[in-house]
């Protein structure tokens, strides 16, 4: 049976952890929520390192069934685990802690070669480089083809990217997006950060103290205004869209989507080639009419599907369809009661900007 079937109970120091999931056996899932909302205590009861009630199932492989008292210990459990922390062996060089991965398992159960892993995370230069002379981006790359070596059929990534500072962590993205695109390991992914979530994800979770309040495609749950996502200050949806065309004399690249189509600055994509954008919510307004000039290039026609609170009391969020597609705009209260907004009336979304993440 292909997916993730994790049910979880656990009780921990600040609540207990209580859990019952059914996860995409492939793509990338997050779990997402704040520090100590159990999203690290999911991952390790998935392990096997903390003995929680419930059962584990890995696209058919059995991991844990508490009511056929079946319990793997974590050393037969075909999983990769990604700490914050690299923790490489420092007295052996890169290439000897890819080997380290790699005798872990026997030649004939091997399913990703050391070339595949070296490549995917372009660590080939660094092969006889010692642990110490690396970079956290370099030593993080290192561990995730450690753990692509042991040929897992389940990768745990927690938060990887979290001890690395903003210009090492832009440069790893890349990285983690190139294994999701060109590997079929199922990941689980623990973060707190919104960004990592939309270039990476393919389904949410998002948690709070212990509990799951939502699971879905990250897509159609970043873009509720009822859950946390979209209270954040980078609150945004996202849209698969296709590049439709380009405009070499203006620069501009034209991709469309079920609800209309887009212009952003000049990307060297081929046409018909697939594109994930993300939209943030600070970056749509809204107005009641088209016909008005504007610097604005993205207007798209809209239905005003609701309203819900937002983090700071002047604003509200407004969930928007776009024939079929969910947006979010944040605006002033203010600007909701000029403009005379209110649920099912056709309004126009004006977007600034629109960022090409994946």
């Amino acid at each position: 049976m292909s997916g993730l079937v994790v049910d979880a109970r656990l009780a921990l120091a600040e609540f207990t952890l209580d859990a019952r999931l059914t996860l995409p056996g492939h793509g990338v899932t997050a779990l997402f929520g704040p520090s100590g909302s159990g999203k690290t205590s999911l991952l390790r009861c998935v392990a096997g390192l903390a003995r929680a009630a419930g059962r584990v199932e890995v696209n058919g492989e059995v991991w844990q069934d508490d009511a056929r008292r079946i319990f793997v210990p974590t050393h037969r459990r075909a999983l990769g685990y990604v700490f914050q922390e690299a923790s490489l062996f420092a007295h052996l060089s890169v290439r000897g802690n890819l080997a380290f991965g790699q005798q872990r398992i026997a030649p004939a159960e091997r399913r990703i070669a050391a070339d595949t892993a070296i490549g995917l995370l372009g660590i080939g230069h660094l092969l006889d480089r010692d642990c110490a002379t690396l970079s956290g981006g370099e030593r993080q790359r290192v561990a995730i083809a450690r753990a692509l070596l042991t040929s897992p059929r389940l990768l745990l990534m927690d938060e990887p990217l979290a001890a690395l500072d903003a210009q090492r962590k832009q440069e790893i993205l890349p990285y983690l997006e190139r294994l999701h695109d060109e590997l079929a390991i199922p990941v689980l992914y623990v973060s707190h950060a919104l960004d990592e979530v939309v270039r990476l994800a393919d389904h949410l979770v998002l948690l709070e103290a212990g509990r799951v309040l939502a699971s879905g495609a990250c897509g159609e749950l970043l873009a509720r205004a009822d859950l946390p996502p979209a209270r954040d200050e980078d609150a945004a949806v996202l849209i698969d869209a296709t590049v439709a065309g380009h405009d070499e004399a203006w620069q501009l690249t034209r991709l469309t989507f079920a609800g209309g189509s887009l212009q952003v600055t000049h990307k060297a994509l081929p046409l018909g080639a697939r594109a994930r954008l993300r939209i943030q919510a600070r970056d749509v307004s809204l107005a009641l009419a088209a016909d008005a000039p504007s610097s604005i290039l993205n207007r798209l026609p809209v239905r005003i599907v609701g309203f819900a609170a937002a983090a700071h009391p002047a604003h509200c969020l407004v969930s928007l369809d776009a024939a079929g597609t969910p947006l979010l705009a944040r605006i002033t209260r203010l600007s909701k009661d000029r403009l005379g907004l209110v649920e099912g009336m056709p309004a126009v979304a004006q977007i600034k900007a629109v960022a090409l993440v994946g």
